[in-house]
């Protein structure tokens, strides 16, 4: 719709995980090489954490195609609410593998480590990703502790990566899986973009969607600015913003995108609204402070009724006594 009148041959701002459109900061190609190298090296162990819409997805797919350029077999589950042979199940199938018998964990297992077998033989790395990781209850964290006994006297024969929000952290850190974290040779973050790694991030998507030399024209300097304070540079939101910020500006003729257009957005993402009104220093609105002071002076009232003692309570300028 508006991709003609900016001059663009594919949405710019598009939400999908498109490795095509991944826009890399030093901290994103530090993470992607150290998992990569620990996968080539055999480091078994890796987890990548990160805040709601940091891009952990689209770091996935890059990481996948990366690795399979240097004939890396890929397993990649995304949705692990899974029991643990269904699990198994999934993971072979994913490798490319007729299942033998899908109900026999047993079975499953012998299945995987031959194969794993055969690729080590090779010379060749299998990896297992397992996105969307803090949503695993703690028996399947158990069964993925004990794939990284697949292993030779010299290497492990299985690298897992496990990728989730911040959450996977903390469930890490429970006592019951500590041996699973004993286990982790490499931890990476995803953090939000800064301000100017915002602006860029704007320009890169809106030159690879085909506005070329213009990238840097189609928002203003007010405009990235404004996103970047809405989005707290969390790229999907960026990316949300910017998107319809763009159909904004189409909708009146507006070459360019400025502060005022993103101002409206963001009212109507109700984004403006995000950080809460009117809070004071302990996290509360000033009525919600009214109503706790209230319910505090009625608590003293009964307290003091209750040991027999006279209450003074003040109504508007008189004071009334209570016994």
């Amino acid at each position: 719709m508006y991709r003609q009148f900016f001059g663009l041959n594919r949405s710019p701002f598009d939400i999908s995980p498109d490795p095509y459109f991944l826009f890399a900061t030093v901290r994103h190609n530090e993470a992607l090489a150290s998992i990569v190298h620990g996968v080539i090296r055999r480091k078994g162990f890796m987890v990548l954490t990160g805040e709601v819409g940091t891009g952990k997805t689209l770091m996935v797919r890059c990481l996948m195609e990366l690795l399979r350029t240097r004939h890396v077999a890929t397993a990649n589950v995304f949705n692990p609410r899974l029991r643990p042979a269904e699990f198994l199940y999934y993971i072979i199938g994913d490798l490319g593998m007729t299942v033998a018998s899908p109900d026999n964990k047993g079975i499953l297992l012998l299945q995987l480590y031959n194969y794993l077998i055969a690729r080590q033989r090779t010379n060749q790395a299998t990896v297992l990703i397992v996105d969307e990781a803090h949503n695993m209850d703690v028996e399947l964290l158990e069964e993925i502790r004990l794939l990284t006994n697949l292993e030779t006297a010299q290497q492990k024969l299985l690298q897992i990566v496990l990728v989730g929000q911040p959450e996977l952290d903390q469930k890490m850190d429970s006592p019951q899986l500590r041996q699973l974290k004993q286990r982790i040779t490499l931890r990476c973050t995803l953090e939000p973009l800064e301000e100017s790694e915002t602006k860029a991030y704007i320009w890169r998507r809106l030159e690879r969607a085909g506005a070329n030399s213009r990238a840097s024209s189609l928002f203003s300097e007010g405009a990235t600015s404004a996103v970047y304070h809405y989005s707290r540079g969390i790229p999907r939101l960026i990316n949300t913003i910017c998107e319809n910020a763009l159909i904004a500006a189409y909708a009146c003729q507006s070459k360019f995108v400025n502060k005022e257009i993103i101002d409206e957005v963001a009212v109507d993402l109700r984004l403006h609204v995000s950080q809460g009104s009117a809070l004071s220093s302990n996290g509360l609105t000033e009525g919600q402070q009214v109503l706790a002071r209230s319910m505090l002076d009625l608590i003293d009232v009964l307290e003091r009724m209750a040991h027999g003692s006279p209450v003074s309570a003040q109504t508007g300028d008189s004071e009334a006594k209570m016994v």
